[in-house]
């Protein structure tokens, strides 16, 4: 057979290179920074290449990395599971997850089936909960949220970026009191959901109106109940292009063709220790991999 590097020098590899921090690896494993970064070199040494680019403090993933990368850490993963079999008998690997309901109903659910069947013993316990983020390691293992940025303490994964969309019910678009300009919004309410409280805001800036007042602003904390009173006629929702899309619903659309770039982007997050918990660690490759 032929000689492999130490364990312990992949494993510090893949650290690095999921987390993208020297620093998050080290305390993931317990190491100091300068014997995780021994360890990364050693594997360096022992494959004759440089696995990442160094920059000042920052080490970022080259093209060699990332190849040996997606070779290798689908063989620890199963290495792992292998472990977490033997030692829970087989049982169910479980986290918990807060994720926003409509990203759920529109992106998350509808892919589950194929985590399902590639991880059948892998469950996910769901929460729609507020303040994801504030319970994150009391409560929750993980969140996909709606968010502006996210603090650098924590480890975070970008999802997509979209465009904002005003979101209506097609009524509105026919007869003498159609909507066909943003100063008629004067006469309406806006629908706006409070993870994104700053999107009518953003649109207003990026459309040169930023006085522009509706008639009303009526808060929201539910995707969902947004699209549906939209469609009901009670207010234009101010949402992601993704939202309006993927509701496909025929009682909607879309007022104005303005591109407007959203402040708000959908991200995965957990503190970087979870990232150990098998359960997470399948859940996060799976998703960024699925490309959701």
């Amino acid at each position: 057979m032929r000689r492999l590097p130490p364990l312990t020098a992949l494993e510090a590899f893949v650290q690095v290179a999921r987390l993208g921090s020297v620093k998050a690896a080290a305390e993931e494993l317990a190491l100091s920074t300068p014997a995780l970064s021994r360890r990364v070199q050693a594997l360096e040494r022992f494959i004759g290449k440089s696995l990442f680019d160094r920059k000042h403090q920052a080490m970022e993933i080259n093209a060699e990395g990332q190849r040996l990368l997606d070779d290798i850490a689908p063989a620890l993963d199963a290495m792992s599971t292998a472990i977490d079999n033997i030692q829970s008998g087989g049982n169910q690997l479980r986290f918990r997850l807060a994720v926003l309901p409509l990203f759920a109903s529109q992106r998350l659910f509808p892919r589950l089936g194929e985590l399902r069947r590639l991880h059948p013993t892998l469950h996910l316990d769901v929460e729609t909960t507020p303040h994801a983020v504030a319970r994150l390691g009391e409560g929750l293992d993980a969140a996909i949220v709606l968010a502006k940025d996210i603090d650098p303490a924590l480890y975070a994964h970008e999802l997509d970026r979209d465009e904002v969309y005003l979101i209506a019910s097609r009524t509105l678009q026919e007869g003498p009191n159609a909507i066909t300009a943003p100063e008629q919004l004067s006469r309406h309410t806006i629908l706006l959901h409070r993870e994104m409280s700053a999107s009518f805001d953003a649109w207003r800036d990026a459309i040169g109106q930023p006085d522009l007042q509706p008639a009303a602003i009526d808060n929201y904390d539910s995707g969902p109940l947004m699209l549906e009173a939209a469609a009901q006629g009670l207010g234009v929702a101010v949402m992601h292009a993704s939202h309006y899309k993927d509701a496909h619903d025929p009682r909607l659309t879309r007022l104005f063709a303005q591109h407007v770039e959203s402040p708000y982007r959908y991200f995965f997050v957990c503190r970087p220790r979870a990232l150990q918990n098998r359960a997470v660690r399948i859940f996060h490759d799976w998703l960024i991999g699925a490309d959701i």
